[in-house]
């Protein structure tokens, strides 16, 4: 039985406006892919990272799909030993071990899977199109998804075996296993695991990584 951690990374950033792949722009001195990796392999007995085309140099190291589902099954497809998987995207560069194992805990229990996630604080609406307002939802019970995304390896080869349009249509990898009928549970992930999207995110992220040395 193998733990293998997976890093989708060959997206472009582009609303990030970086001259390189977003998982490759420097965050407090490094790439910010290493970050991640660097957390994941204190776990897992391995690491793949998929990539944009033409930087598949190195071990463990494959070229990324169309889309973000794409490029995880791009990268399980070169771990059939895997037992248990656990994805986690590059920008997202404050993971603690501390949530990678949480979430593994859950699936060990005996889901299928298991999130990281935020309770919604925000008070949430629906609208149409026109940007008319439907209704206001109940927020207590919604959560915002987040990564690490910790499955049972088998689950997650059969939802990842859909076509393309599937998996570009896939929000995350989570919604492919609920689709089967797996069950998913959600894990509140510390405030510090946000994202990477934009410029302003980027400089948080690096002073945040900078103060916790």
């Amino acid at each position: 039985m193998a733990v293998v951690g997976i890093v989708p990374a060959a997206g472009n950033g582009e609303r990030l406006g970086a001259s390189e792949p977003k998982a490759f722009a420097l965050c407090a001195g490094r790439p910010l892919l290493d970050w991640s990796v660097d957390v994941l392999a204190g776990v897992c007995q391995r690491v793949v990272v998929a990539v944009p085309a033409g930087r598949e140099h190195g071990p463990d190291r494959v070229r990324g799909g169309p889309s973000r589902s794409a490029s995880v099954r791009a990268a399980l497809l070169v771990a059939p030993e895997a037992s248990t998987v656990v994805i986690h995207d590059a920008a997202r560069p404050l993971l603690s071990r501390d949530l990678v194992e949480r979430c593994l805990a859950a699936v060990y229990e005996g889901w299928d899977g298991a999130v990281a996630a935020a309770r919604m604080t925000d008070t949430v609406k629906q609208a149409d199109r026109d940007g008319r307002v439907l209704r206001t939802l109940e927020r207590s019970s919604l959560w915002s998804i987040q990564t690490p995304q910790v499955f049972r390896a088998e689950v997650l080869r059969r939802a990842l075996d859909v076509d393309e349009g599937r998996l570009a249509a896939a929000t995350d990898d989570a919604s492919l296993v609920e689709d089967l009928g797996g069950a998913v549970r959600v894990i509140e992930a510390p405030p510090d695991n946000l994202k990477v999207t934009r410029a302003v995110d980027l400089e948080l992220a690096g002073s945040l990584l900078m103060a916790a040395r």
